[in-house]
């Protein structure tokens, strides 16, 4: 009961907030690390219409469904995606303990951070090579030990600082704005699924069934009569662009009212929640313009992120388009701006 009456008090604040537009002083409580400029209030403004209770944008709580991409839009991928340190750094433990591995040219090239050569031809066969080496052949307990070890030792250069650390402030308080209102939060990335799996809820309080990401095989088995999964390298499924939307249908089952993306790679989910939509949609992307805090780019990344198309269709759909140098008072969890 008190629950609800915390949610009602919330929805009406919001609501408020949005008729009344003064967000200078109330919103930022709710969004603190954000500017009081469009993008806040459009968030605001979509919260409350559809968590008050008898408004016409009123929405069901079973169908809150919030998507959100990972890489460039909850945490950064510039220089790199997370990910990628992580099987560099793999690779070099590999080599270390096997040093014959260091003859394979591949290996050699992830050793000297050749990335030219591990990610040349349309597929990315030496790079794939390596996700091979890193991600598959041991059971999936193993690798979830492999992953937690390197995220609790790994830190992010740019910041000096842990990868856990390294998210953007602003993007966990959307977070738990929805959350606060009734909204379920997924996670839906071009990541694999079993290495965001490891962190998502200590780093945004996502459960691991509420992720969906890019896998392979896995092939079950006893091993000393304990049931293991064992994983492989065979039927890669890349969870991007329109793999998302197929993605979100097939194992969560519920169409998202809100999504959250930073680059062409998540169009097609922003497209699946919000055209023809039955509810009250929100579409947001995160546009990466402030070189200072952190990167800027848009149609030429510096690894992953590419942003044009879906930056072209905002106006036209409606999509909220944030403007990380002005849109945003603090970038990182970590920093002070």
């Amino acid at each position: 009961m008190n629950e609800g009456k915390e949610r009602l008090r919330m929805a009406l604040r919001l609501f408020l907030c949005s008729l009344t537009l003064i967000s200078v002083t109330q919103a930022e409580d709710l969004l603190p690390s954000w500017a009081d400029t469009t993008p806040k209030q459009a968030i605001l403004d979509f919260v409350a219409r559809v968590s008050v209770s008898n408004g016409k944008d009123f929405v069901p709580e079973h169908d809150r469904l919030a998507v959100f991409d990972n890489d460039g839009t909850l945490w950064p991928e510039c220089p790199m995606p997370f990910q990628i340190a992580f099987v560099v750094d793999e690779v070099k433990r590999l080599a270390t303990e096997q040093p014959e591995l260091a003859k394979d040219p591949m290996v050699k090239a992830a050793l000297e951070g050749d990335f030219k050569a591990l990610f040349a031809g349309e597929k990315h066969d030496g790079f794939m090579k390596m996700m091979a080496l890193t991600h598959s052949g041991m059971s999936s307990d193993e690798f979830a030990k492999r992953v937690k070890l390197w995220f609790s030792k790994a830190e992010y250069s740019p910041l000096g600082t842990s990868y856990g650390k390294a998210t953007y402030q602003p993007m966990q308080e959307v977070i738990n704005l929805l959350r606060a209102n009734g909204f379920q939060v997924a996670i839906v990335s071009g990541g694999g699924v079993d290495f965001m799996r490891q962190f998502s809820e200590d780093v945004y309080g996502v459960s691991p069934e509420w992720v969906l990401g890019s896998s392979a095989d896995v092939v079950f088995e006893l091993r000393d009569d304990v049931p293991t999964f064992v994983k492989q390298a065979s039927n890669l499924y890349v969870n991007d662009k329109v793999g998302k939307s197929v993605r979100i249908y097939q194992q969560i089952g519920r169409r998202p009212i809100a999504c959250f993306g930073n680059s062409d790679g998540d169009q097609s989910m922003l497209e699946y929640t919000t055209i023809d939509n039955p509810y009250k949609s929100l579409g947001v992307i995160v546009h990466h313009t402030d070189g200072v805090r952190e990167c800027e780019y848009d149609k030429k990344p510096p690894f992953s992120g590419k942003l044009i198309t879906a930056l072209e269709e905002a106006p036209k759909r409606g999509w909220v388009v944030v403007d990380m140098k002005n849109d945003w008072n603090k970038v990182f969890s970590s920093r002070q701006n």
